[in-house]
């Protein structure tokens, strides 16, 4: 393998993890609006980028180790120690390469960091919501509608519950 070929493999790298971005922006943007019937299958594609993700990284890392062999490193070289021994215009390339990897990583934290907390909220307020069905205690008044569809308030100590048939 050679520089032409870890540099194709970074493309695609690069690719994927923008890919990755946009899909977890499409996921924040459902947790933002309450969209939660798209949610499923906008997890399921950021489940699909990162598998495809673990395979170029797989073989990026099998590419650059064996360009780190042929410019006299040791397997394992980072990309920058990779971009210091490759010759010109492969240095550039790389380092390119590596900024451009940088920023999209501290992009794809700070995306996932907000879905994570908006994920928390939504559960929070779910826990909230079924603690509130689920409250037996005390009494409880809310207007409502007798046995013969009139209004009144209804007060009751027994349990809250939803009326699905509706």
């Amino acid at each position: 393998m050679s520089l032409p070929d870890l540099a194709a493999v970074l493309w695609r790298q690069r690719d994927l993890l923008e890919r990755l971005t946009y899909r977890l922006e499409c996921e924040q943007l459902l947790l933002a609006a309450g969209r939660n019937r798209w949610l499923a299958l906008a997890t399921t594609e950021v489940e699909r980028v990162l598998e495809e993700l673990r395979i170029v990284e797989m073989q990026r890392a099998v590419v650059a180790d064996q360009v780190a062999r042929s410019v006299g490193l040791a397997p394992g070289a980072t990309l920058e120690e990779l971009a210091s021994a490759a010759q010109p215009p492969w240095t550039g390339v790389l380092i390119e390469h590596r900024q451009a990897l940088i920023t999209l990583s501290a992009e794809l934290s700070a995306v996932a960091e907000t879905n994570r907390h908006l994920i928390e909220a939504g559960a929070r307020g779910v826990d909230a919501a079924l603690r509130e069905l689920s409250d037996g205690g005390g009494l409880r008044s809310a207007m409502g509608y007798d046995a013969r569809g009139r209004t009144n308030l209804v007060t009751s100590a027994a349990r809250a519950g939803v009326d699905r048939a509706l």
